[in-house]
């Protein structure tokens, strides 16, 4: 019941100072389409190293999180090949 009563209030508080979160949208000038290139083609050596790094790897934890390091970048690699499907892999 504590938990309710709180969340209530909370809402409450947002309601009243029409604070609400923002989507931004996203920036696909040439500028931009340029640093997404730039950073797209970054991740890609990025992940390569890991990967490397990962076969030489023993302990299951390291292997783990570079696992998911590999996972997160390869998202964000989507993100922007969404966002500019021209864009290649070199």
């Amino acid at each position: 019941m504590l938990v309710r009563k709180n969340l209530e209030h909370q809402i409450h508080i947002l309601q009243k100072s029409n604070h609400f979160v923002d989507v931004k949208e996203e920036d696909k000038s040439e500028e931009s389409k340029r640093n997404h290139i730039k950073y797209y083609r970054s991740l890609t050596k990025t992940i390569s190293n890991i990967k490397e790094e990962e076969k030489q790897e023993q302990d299951p934890v390291i292997k783990n999180h570079l696992e998911k390091r590999i996972d997160a970048m390869e998202k964000d690699k989507i993100r922007i090949k969404e966002m500019f499907p021209d864009i290649e892999d070199e």
